[in-house]
């Protein structure tokens, strides 16, 4: 790609421009330049030349700011075999995602400023903006605390141990302590392992139905009641993880009521699947009336009830939930292809999580700009000032942003993952919903050929070209 075409003005017409920062939700047009919007308004179109700029036509299209993923798996550096830095970004783009924030459950994990500034130089050469949480322990094994400060210094984000929790009470209130004095949330993974030892999906029917262990949902539910307390007692910055349980949802209620300053998240396939997508039948793959341990469905928290899937989307559409968060967790084929039991936990979300939240807003669930609220700025303000400007689309702010097609009907291929993850149970599924292009910073990382015109597919507006090329 040559600096020229880098450098050459956008100018995305006539889409429904839903802003959640401004207010803005009306037919618009959007004028990207110099890695900037430029303008935001009806009528651009007409005050410049065709010549001077690259139209991008979103007629019947969405367009808004990129959305924020404040919970992402990138598995760089120690497991480049199941995701890196690079291919994870490559499908956030496709995803609609321009900001992820890597989860520390790495090897090594990111428990000092080393491997943030590992992170955070490969993350520059990346297609989308990578940020880096740190652990919340030395090496992630819940004893001894981080030095917060220092990985503060090196440009964390927020803390986490996710992949496990912090099980150690007095620890737990020590990091939110930190917390509130340094600023950046501490992000808790809530599940009491002495309540679910051997559980590998949710306790309920389909459980006793396969004979699996199961996950019952108090064991999320009493993290989340201790962890409220503690940001009670600290003042700390609490920030829920993937929550999946009714009980989870209506205590973050009640204490947001009290004026406890938490955040919480929820994960796209929290709002969609349900505990018996473990039996299989589901999409193309009929039902054949034989049960199917459909390890595709193992996922931390596991999917639940229809009842907590209700729960969820109630609370993410009256903003009892902050945002919506992928938890992207990339896995090879052999971490899969094996017993329920030995099975990994994770899902690869990225690519499909748009599809997936649709559903909710083709269902009724939740309109359309509160979930596109959920996508930008709710993840914005979770995480702090600082990432305010990459979730609005106002003049002088970065040229982060998504166009999609709310109705476009799309069949999931696996096969075509960006990712190297491959683990998802929606292989085959129709999803309605899809991102036709992605921006960051001004310039275009991704583009769907099927729903953009073929001549506005120049080098740099390749999907193959930007995934073999992609850097930012």
């Amino acid at each position: 790609m040559t600096t020229a075409e880098t450098n050459v003005p956008v100018l995305i017409a006539g889409g429904r421009v839903i802003d959640p920062s401004s207010g803005f939700d009306g037919i618009a047009d959007v004028l990207v330049g110099d890695g900037v919007i430029k303008a935001v308004g009806p009528g651009l179109a007409g005050q410049v030349s065709a010549d001077d700029v690259r139209v991008i036509p979103a007629d019947g299209m969405v367009v808004c700011p990129g959305f924020i993923d404040v919970h992402t798996h990138l598995r760089e550096p120690g497991f480049e075999y199941k995701e890196t830095i690079a291919t994870g970004a490559a499908a956030a783009a496709r995803g609609g995602f321009t900001t992820l924030c890597a989860m520390p459950n790495t090897e090594p994990p990111v428990d000092n400023a080393a491997v943030v500034d590992y992170v955070l130089r490969r993350g520059a050469a990346a297609a989308v903006r990578i940020r880096a949480i740190g652990c919340v322990s030395k090496g992630r094994r819940g004893r001894e605390l981080a030095d917060m400060e220092e990985l503060a210094a090196a440009g964390c984000v927020a803390f986490s141990d996710d992949g496990d929790p912090v099980h150690d009470s007095g620890l737990m209130r020590l990091a939110l302590t930190y917390s509130r004095d340094l600023g950046l949330p501490i992000s808790n993974h809530c599940q009491d392992h002495a309540l679910c030892p051997q559980g590998v999906m949710a306790e309920g029917w389909v459980s006793s139905r396969l004979g699996l262990a199961g996950i019952p949902a108090v064991a999320e539910e009493a993290m989340v009641a201790r962890d409220i307390a503690l940001a009670e007692l600290t003042g700390g910055r609490l920030h829920l993880a993937h929550l999946s349980a009714a009980g989870s949802v209506e205590m973050v209620r009640t204490a947001k009521s009290r004026g406890i300053p938490i955040t919480a998240e929820v994960c796209p396939h929290h709002l969609m699947l349900t505990e018996d997508w473990a039996l299989g039948g589901h999409g193309d793959t009929a039902a054949t009336g034989a049960l199917s341990y459909e390890t595709q469905t193992k996922v931390y928290p596991p999917l639940r009830r229809p009842e907590d899937v209700a729960a969820c989307i109630s609370g993410l559409a009256d903003g009892t939930i902050d945002c919506i968060a992928t938890d992207h967790a990339p896995h090879d084929r052999a971490s899969k292809e094996c017993t329920y039991q030995d099975a990994a936990f994770g899902i690869s979300v990225l690519e499909t999580a748009l599809g997936m939240l649709m559903q909710a807003v083709h269902d009724g669930g939740i309109l359309l700009p509160t979930l596109i609220d959920r996508l930008t700025l709710g993840p914005a303000q979770a995480l702090g000032a600082a990432f305010a400007p990459y979730a609005a689309l106002v003049a002088g702010t970065p040229a982060d942003l998504v166009v999609f097609d709310p109705d476009a009907v799309w069949r999931v291929d696996v096969n075509r993952f960006a990712s190297l993850g491959r683990n998802t149970p929606l292989d085959g599924v129709e999803l309605r919903g899809r991102v036709a292009a992605t921006l960051v910073g001004g310039r275009p990382v991704f583009a769907e050929p099927d729903l953009l015109a073929p001549d506005l597919l120049s080098t740099d507006f390749s999907s193959t070209d930007l995934l073999s090329n992609g850097g930012r």
